[in-house]
């Protein structure tokens, strides 16, 4: 089943009407349902969660901010009631905050906006929600922020990191200073829970696209302050700096211990195929030599032309190690060459690289040819 339509699904619209009915006799769940599933087969993921809370607004009494209360009464006295068991909550509950955010934007309704989404996502995330409020009230919206990440609950306090991320996926971006949001990080890098870890560093991988010298030198501050585990810690660092290891960034490499330079060689790469079909393996091998202690991350870069004739490289961890003097080592990989639902194979020519560290070496040619 297609994500749209396991997410907001004939179901869970009925579900939804009988919620909101229980909080409020006089909203006709019967018509809301009817209006909904309606338009859903047409209708993709983003536009099926407007879809419901415009029929909310249609249905439910009141003026924007009384048709909240009513929402916020229909939820499941706790998320685990709801049946919620991960992170992100459930995709039922999403048109809740979207309705928040399409009617209670005013400065009238801030107060009770914001507390409103921070209930709300805690059954589901509501960050593309705040996002409209951070636009449009910056400086009343991060004063709440600053409030969620010292709540109780891990979903509110994810909710102030994920919802200021500078290029947060699928939602808007907005206006402000790639280091607005560091105060708020600093109270959460360091969390118990692994869930607002993780939307820390995702937002610090943001800003890195932008500007790394803040990423290391807030990375090198919350080091020495030392209040993360280590173990925490270094999952923050290596997930705020994937993309610039993948890239071969030098300043990242140093920072995490290895020498951007390494004292090694490689020997040409072997392939054991040098023309291949979609679906088919890649193994290569090669021979590492070091000529002296060092760290080391390996990993290899498939690269092709796409069809508009752009260059495109995709890049795969492959091992980490520390080399001493005169120490061997052989590097060897079986890689699947298969079409994804996000990446094509074509036919073409296609080349193979070794990368240590920031260090990436002669490449090797190989055909993916028609199958």
């Amino acid at each position: 089943m297609a994500e749209k339509e396991h997410a907001i699904s004939p179901a869970r619209i009925t579900r939804i009407g009988d919620e909101v009915k229980a909080a409020c006799d006089r909203f006709d769940a019967q018509a809301f349902t009817r209006e909904v599933i309606a338009d859903l087969p047409r209708l993709e993921l983003k536009a099926r969660i407007a879809c419901t809370s415009e029929a909310l607004r249609s249905h439910l009494p009141g003026t924007a901010a009384e048709a909240v209360d009513i929402l916020l009464r229909s939820l499941p006295p706790t998320p685990e009631a709801a049946g919620i068991t991960n992170g992100s909550g459930l995709h039922i509950y999403s048109p809740h905050s979207d309705f928040v955010a399409r009617y209670c934007r005013r400065s009238e309704d801030l107060e009770h906006a914001l507390t409103a989404l921070a209930r709300f996502t805690q059954y589901f995330t509501a960050e593309d929600a705040v996002r409209y409020f951070l636009r449009d009230f910056p400086e009343e919206t991060l004063k709440a922020v600053d409030r969620w990440a010292r709540d109780s609950d891990h979903r509110v306090r994810r909710l102030a990191s994920e919802s200021t991320r500078p290029r947060l996926p699928g939602s808007i971006r907005v206006p402000l200073s790639l280091n607005v949001a560091l105060p708020v990080l600093d109270k959460l890098y360091a969390d118990s829970s692994r869930y607002v870890t993780t939307s820390v560093a995702n937002h610090m991988h943001d800003i890195g696209f932008d500007d790394l010298d803040l990423v290391l030198a807030t990375l090198t501050r919350w080091k020495v302050a030392g209040l993360a585990e280590e173990k925490e810690f270094g999952f923050i660092v290596r997930q705020a700096l994937r993309t610039r290891l993948k890239t071969g960034d030098a300043a990242a490499y140093e920072f995490l211990g290895f020498p951007a330079d390494p004292p090694v060689h490689l020997s040409p790469v072997r392939l054991e195929h040098t023309e291949l079909r979609d679906g088919d393996t890649l193994a290569f091998a090669v021979e590492l030599s070091a000529s002296a202690s060092a760290r080391l991350r390996v990993s290899y870069v498939i690269s092709s032309t796409i069809q508009t004739g752009k260059p495109r490289q995709k890049v795969y961890f492959l091992k980490e190690a520390v080399t001493e003097a005169g120490q061997n080592l052989r590097l060897a990989k079986e890689h699947v060459v298969r079409s994804t639902a996000s990446s094509t194979i074509r036919p073409g020519t296609y080349t193979l690289e070794l990368q240590v560290n920031s260090r990436r070496f002669a490449p090797a040619k190989f055909h993916v040819v028609e199958g």
